[in-house]
């Protein structure tokens, strides 16, 4: 490959930039095109996918105050449990088009695109084209990826951010200018805002890559290093001022914390609690994770992304990118201390182990598509790597390390794809005939055209199987606050919800995985009439009445094997799915069109037209109405908003209409939570009204 010198740098660098190929700009627009119509393929599946944030860019849409501190609902009574960022990008896109689950989604699957761009133009700097085009096609078919780039989680965002800052970072190492390290810093703090510590993992490869070849000497490096550390304070710093100088009493309470504080928020539920597993109102039973995190989110430990729940997501390509960095840091050995690629090699090699060791020893919460944080790692390792090992395949030791990775990398597509037995059976077959003939013939010196078939081989071998799973998860509904790529693997049962598939418990909002009501697909649900106000319904065929909150049972929620509370939600195997249920912990509410014609009267005469204990619970009915719910204790009930005090104030001066019951009351059902004070107030003075298998209380008629 040849290389073309620019001009010298302020710093006295020489900026290599590898020469435009003919070919390279057709095949990034094949790849990047490509990507895209693969994303928006069946994109309106998943609904609105995680209805706790889509509730959430409801609410954004139609108030700028609910826009800016990231509220569950347009009223403002509490926020979701992370920074607003992730949410602006689809709350300006719901502006502009309305609301409905592609002006949502779409922005995410945008954010997937400038991803795998993003990602080659950055490999490409330091090794070129090819290393590039290869990076941005692994990220673009990694499974893990496929899903949360069609997803409206916070993690496409903080993806882009991520892979930003380290583009900022490789032209920082290019000619030391001060203005990209700055740039690095403002992304890593932007990144902040779309799911809080996280971001913080790439922090440390990016120092050190730039501490050990940026152009300048030591002392002005570290100087620059401590301006981009002010560049990421100043980039999450100043939504954080603003929330916590904001009066306490004129904002919404900051989901997630129990004294209303986002620097709580930062340290405990959503920082050092996800390291330690110590999470004040977190999900596990009696508000706290079994110790060691051997429980609900699975054991701890160096194979914890080789599991079943993790395996499949990101696992494909780990051992090779591991491989690639060992040789490509060999390769590199006796260059100068500013060699550009080495300095790559620290950045991607550094981020891998960083992000995956925390990933594998944390003991808190952890969800198996956290893994998507690692894809833009190994995919540039396995460009890298793909590379440099293809470009010095003369040295026998480089053959015998290529050799080693298409075992290993044949080897795990067996482990995985076996843990499926019953998805594409022949595949794992293929790959394991194709990878010993691959494996073995790439230990010896081969003429140009045997190479080139060996080289196809490979490919074949490492991705064949990240491409079934994207395609089954292309093909496949998703929804719920714990999705999951690809077929089942026999992870994290028990954990399911409409449409959520996490590690295997497959369900969608109808057999053909599309919306199975109007309201799914974004519109308010019409038809029906409103019952008799004196009128008491009763439970449908089974479902459970509404004033049943549910609990865990076996690290399930309410509703397992796809059923909220309240109601049935229906599988991937088809079967009937009984609307009204009042949702649970993971999984929204699906209200019948006869309450949400009940809802809807009136509806606009008040601040909320309901009340429902957790996220959840509410999201499905403000989804349907488009009008505010309030979520009583946020995402997991149990947070400490609103008092009973406010509560019964609220209803007092007549803000509240309707009381939802069936909603979950904090962790482990615990009866000393607000939201269970809340619960027994209400049912002790309000008189119940069951609809389609959901209890209601209407608040304007108390009991006599």
């Amino acid at each position: 490959m040849t290389t073309t010198l620019t001009p010298t740098s302020p710093t006295g660098t020489v900026d290599a930039r590898p020469n435009r190929q003919r070919w390279e700009r057709p095949a990034l627009a094949a790849l990047l095109f490509g990507t895209l119509i693969a994303y928006l393929i069946n994109l309106s599946a998943n609904g609105w996918a995680n209805d706790f944030y889509a509730a959430a860019v409801q609410a954004g849409s139609q108030s700028w105050e609910a826009f800016f501190f990231g509220s569950s609902d347009a009223a403002n009574s509490i926020t979701v449990d992370k920074p607003p960022a992730s949410l602006w990008v689809m709350e300006l896109s719901v502006r502009l088009f309305g609301l409905n689950s592609w002006s949502m989604l779409v922005p995410q699957v945008l954010l997937g695109v400038a991803s795998v761009a993003l990602l080659w133009a950055t490999v490409r700097r330091s090794f070129g084209p090819a290393a590039g085009l290869i990076a941005g096609t692994v990220l673009a078919v990694t499974p893990v990826a496929v899903l949360m780039f069609r997803f409206n989680n916070p993690d496409a965002l903080l993806v882009l951010l991520m892979i930003a800052a380290a583009w900022a970072m490789t032209r920082a190492v290019a000619d030391g200018r001060w203005r990209w390290l700055l740039l690095t810093g403002a992304f890593i703090g932007f990144g902040f805002l779309a799911k809080q510590l996280q971001v913080l993992l790439v922090v440390p490869p990016l120092a050190l890559m730039y501490l050990i070849a940026g152009p300048p000497k030591l002392g002005k490096r570290i100087a620059q290093l401590c301006a981009a550390g002010a560049a990421m304070v100043a980039g999450a710093g100043w939504w954080i001022s603003a929330v916590e100088l904001w009066p306490s009493d004129s904002r919404p309470w900051i989901g997630g914390s129990q004294h209303n504080s986002i620097i709580e928020l930062t340290l405990g539920y959503n920082g050092l609690g996800r390291l330690n597993g110590n999470e004040t109102g977190s999900v596990g039973p009696g508000g706290e994770l079994p110790a060691g995190g051997n429980g609900m989110w699975g054991s701890t430990g160096i194979t914890r992304m080789f599991e079943p729940a993790q395996g499949g997501q990101i696992a494909w390509l780990i051992p090779a990118a591991l491989l690639a960095l060992v040789v490509g840091l060999a390769m590199r050995g006796r260059a100068p201390r500013t060699d550009r690629r080495r300095a790559a090699l620290i950045l991607w090699g550094g981020w891998l182990l960083v992000t995956g060791l925390v990933f594998s020893f944390m003991a808190g919460i952890f969800h198996q598509y956290y893994t998507v944080a690692l894809a833009p790692a190994v995919a540039a390792l396995v460009g890298i790597g793909a590379v440099q090992i293809w470009g010095s395949r003369d040295r026998w030791w480089v053959r015998c390390a290529g050799a080693a990775a298409i075992a290993l990398t044949m080897a795990t597509a067996w482990m995985l794809l076996s843990r499926s037995a019953s998805f594409q059976p022949w595949l794992r077959w293929a790959i394991l005939v194709t990878g010993v003939i691959a494996t073995v013939a790439f230990v010896f010196p081969l003429a140009r055209k045997q190479s080139v078939i060996v080289a196809l081989a490979a490919a074949f071998i490492g991705l064949a199987g990240p491409i079934a799973y994207s395609v089954d998860t292309l093909a496949s509904a998703h929804s719920g606050a714990i999705p999951s790529a690809g077929p089942s693997s026999g992870g994290m049962r028990g954990m399911g919800g409409p449409g959520m598939r996490p590690g295997g418990v497959d369900g969608g909002p109808g057999a053909d995985g599309s919306a199975t009501t109007g309201a799914r697909n974004g519109a308010p649900s019409t038809g029906g009439t409103p019952p008799d106000g004196a009128q008491t319904g009763t439970p449908s065929d089974g479902a459970a009445t509404g004033a049943q909150a549910g609990s865990l049972s076996d690290g399930g929620v309410p509703g397992q094997d796809g059923a909220a509370a309240g109601g049935s939600a229906q599988g991937a195997n088809g079967g009937e799915q009984r609307m009204g249920g009042a949702g649970g912990l993971l999984g929204g509410s699906r209200p019948s069109d006869r309450i949400v014609t009940l809802l809807e009267a009136n509806g606009s005469d008040y601040t909320w037209v309901a009340a429902a204990v957790g996220s959840n619970s509410a999201a499905g009915y403000q989804l349907a109405t488009e009008l505010p719910v309030m979520p009583i204790g946020g995402f997991n009930g149990s947070d400490p908003s609103p008092t009973l005090e406010q509560f019964q104030q609220y209803v007092a001066d007549g803000k509240i209409h309707y009381f939802l019951a069936g909603g979950r009351g904090g962790p482990g059902g615990n009866s000393e939570s607000t939201s269970s004070a809340i619960t027994a107030w209400v049912t002790a003075n309000y008189t119940s009204t069951t609809v389609d298998g959901v209890t209601l209380y209407d608040l304007t008629q108390p009991k006599a």
